[in-house]
């Protein structure tokens, strides 16, 4: 019998522990630390105290990318929550030629962020494809300004969001659907239930604990949406800086050599609590539900 030794599983364990330690651990508590100073790129820091979160308080651009955080959130949950679901019933079907169909439902989650932001940048311009053909069907008489106003463009890029974020949450739900018995669904048929009745009483409580995952998943994406919206905007985060994400907004008071690593610091911080309260309502939710 091979004697084990009581070190053994530290050794296999501990290059994930210090990598951990090292890339996950220290950077966070190295953020807190340094969000209650004033800390340079070039220069170390003094404590502030509560300086920074006082200077939060009255920063008018953090409330406008809370504000857009917010819009993001409330317009990408239910429909990145719903629409997916209403794919995954379509593709799950054995039809011929589904197959070609749940590929190109899922390209555009492989797709680069940036690359399609791009595209979309390109359709979505005041001489684009969109405003060209709005003009060719005579539905607009001048260019509509999708990536100049403040609205349009957050909406703008809402919309990239959810097309490409649809064939990602599709699979969660297309795997979450097969473990929903088929008998169910033929006993549900027996009795004379509607195919709504089914999809209410039998698909949803059965993939009920996808549709928590999903949620959980999009609030936090919504919450820390930067690639979009920067792209889209061409990195000035919309029409007088508008339309900025809270994640661009740290992005802009960390980068250069002046930048204000404390400050980002503590809003990293404040987005942290806030991106926390939807996870813990939609736990709660889950909880009562089961």
């Amino acid at each position: 019998m091979t004697h084990r030794r009581w070190f053994t599983p530290w050794l296999l364990a501990g290059p994930a522990v210090v990598w951990l330690a090292v890339f996950n651990l220290w950077p966070a508590v190295n953020t807190v630390i340094l969000s209650f100073t004033n800390a340079r790129p070039l220069g170390g820091g003094h404590f502030t105290g509560l300086a920074n979160y006082e200077r939060a308080l009255d920063d008018e651009q953090l409330t406008d990318a809370l504000v857009n955080s917010i819009v993001y959130l409330l317009v990408c949950l239910p429909l990145l929550t719903l629409l997916p679901l209403l794919l995954a019933l379509l593709v799950e079907k054995r039809l011929p030629g589904i197959t070609f169909f749940r590929t190109a439902f899922y390209t555009p989650v492989v797709a680069s962020a940036v690359v399609v932001a791009l595209i979309w940048g390109w359709v979505l311009d005041e001489r684009g494809l969109l405003n060209g053909l709005l003009g060719q069907l005579g539905l607009a008489d001048r260019p509509v300004s999708f990536l100049t106003d403040r609205w349009l463009l957050l909406f703008s890029a809402i919309g990239l969001t959810v097309w490409k974020g649809l064939g990602y949450y599709m699979v969660i739900y297309l795997s979450a659907l097969g473990n929903v018995g088929r008998e169910l669904h033929e006993a549900a048929a027996v009795d004379g239930a509607s195919a709504a009745r089914r999809f209410w009483h039998v698909t949803l409580p059965g993939v009920r604990p996808a549709m928590m995952l999903v949620s959980v998943l999009i609030s936090v994406s919504a919450l820390r949406v930067f690639s979009e919206l920067y792209v889209l905007s061409d990195g000035t985060g919309g029409p007088g800086g508008r339309d900025m994400s809270v994640v661009m907004l740290i992005q802009m008071y960390s980068r250069g050599f002046t930048g204000h690593i404390g400050y980002a610091s503590a809003l990293s911080l404040i987005l942290f609590v806030i991106t926390v309260g939807p996870m813990l309502l939609l736990a709660r939710l889950n909880r009562k539900g089961a």
